[in-house]
């Protein structure tokens, strides 16, 4: 059975969507050129060896939408490499790489790119998928609205009400109402969450001043010449102090604010995933071995617990445990949900997000998963680790979670 390696990574820039860098360049072309970006870095490696193009999408509809991988794919000039296009929302590109790693576990190819891709600033022109005002909503859901409303106002034992439990779970729920629901089942104040929020942004500034952004990021060049280097979000002078002042976005009681939460974001980013046959051929020097990977689901209104047992699936594959994990990313959609869900796997902070994560850098969803591959293995690099986790939770209530090895 070959062993399956990362060999390289590239991911763009994040912009704020509808008003930041990116929000001008089509998806397509931003992916396109993230991917062309990776596979340069490997010289020796023919591109047209690439067995399958996978591409994550969020959103895939109007210009990420008509199999978004193959358009990729053909604006390389890759006419001979075939490509899909996955939707597993948030994890979409972590989907893609599992599924590069499955295959070469599986004997069924030796070279994949695994990418992702989300521009919320496209999606916001319009989709020829949906009708303007068109209400898509399964109606066996309508009831559901309701119940999430009588679970809040129950309280944390509105969760575990034998009242509720017949009932189906809102699936549509927006996805800040999952994380006061989750800040309220666990006890997680506003006050750990602007905590927590500030730390990630103090963690991004530092990581810019060290220059851990500059070697993670590939630059973008804009069509009217200008050069993007850098995300648009992380923020300087952000305290804990400074954060109170923000208003709770999704209840008027609420603790979720823009402060603690992640953006809307555009952004691209690409992994190439070889196996132990093609390393060897070609002499490559892999930056991570992939071990194992997990998947959970859980009820779509508590989605942010969703790493927790994605995580230790994954650990329990790979014979491993948090302890031995030198690294864990947790995506921060919310710090309403990466606390409790980092408390209840034992990763304490000095091991977490430790450049900053999404609250500060951003979140574009098709992405973030390559982009979370990107910043394990630069940071397993930076500090000599051996083992990272990957971790996030999923929109519909799921999570998802690798566990990487760095190769020295």
């Amino acid at each position: 059975m070959q062993e399956a390696y990362v060999v390289a990574v590239a991911r763009s820039p994040i912009g704020r969507a509808f008003k930041g860098s990116l929000r001008g360049v089509r998806p397509d072309d931003l992916a396109a050129e993230m991917v062309r970006a990776a596979l340069a870095q490997v010289p020796t490696l023919d591109p047209g060896r690439v067995e399958d193009l996978l591409l994550g999408c969020g959103q895939p509809g109007g210009e990420q939408g008509m199999n978004m991988a193959r358009v990729v794919a053909v604006l390389l000039g890759l006419d001979g490499v075939p490509g899909t296009t996955v939707n597993r929302y948030c994890s979409s590109s972590l989907q893609t790489t599992r599924m590069a790693f499955h295959a070469i576990r599986a004997g069924e190819g030796d070279v994949f790119v695994s990418a992702g891709v989300e521009s919320v600033s496209s999606t916001a022109r319009g989709t020829a998928d949906h009708i303007p005002g068109e209400d898509l909503t399964n109606p066996r859901f309508a009831a559901a609205v309701g119940r999430t409303a009588r679970r809040a106002e129950a309280g944390a034992d509105g969760w575990t009400d034998p009242r509720l439990a017949g009932e189906l779970p809102d699936v549509y729920v927006a996805m800040g109402q999952t994380a006061e629901n989750v800040a309220q089942l666990t006890g997680t104040s506003r006050r750990e969450q602007d905590e927590y929020a500030a730390l990630s942004q103090q963690r991004a500034q530092a990581a810019l001043a060290s220059g851990f952004w500059s070697r993670d990021i590939t630059p973008v060049t804009l069509p009217d010449g200008t050069r993007v280097t850098a995300d648009d979000g992380p923020r300087p002078g952000v305290t804990v102090e400074s954060l109170p002042g923000l208003d709770p976005v999704f209840r008027p009681d609420g603790t979720v604010t823009a402060g603690n939460c992640c953006p809307l974001n555009d952004g691209a980013a690409a992994v190439v995933v070889v196996s132990g046959r093609v390393v060897d051929e070609l002499g490559l020097q892999p930056l991570a071995r992939i071990v194992s990977t997990g998947v959970s689901g859980l009820s779509p209104e508590i989605m942010g617990l969703g790493p927790v047992e994605a995580s230790r699936q994954a650990l329990e594959r790979a014979g491993l445990t948090i302890d031995q994990m030198d690294l864990v990313e947790i995506n921060e959609a919310f710090a309403a949900q990466v606390l409790p869900s980092a408390k209840e796997l034992g990763v304490d902070l000095d091991r977490l997000n430790v450049h900053g994560g999404a609250i500060a850098v951003g979140h574009p969803f098709g992405m973030t998963g390559a982009r979370i591959t990107s910043t394990l293995v630069h940071g397993l690099a930076e500090t000599g680790g051996r083992y990272g986790l990957e971790t996030m939770c999923v929109g519909g209530g799921q999570g998802m979670a690798m566990v990487l090895e760095r190769v020295p």
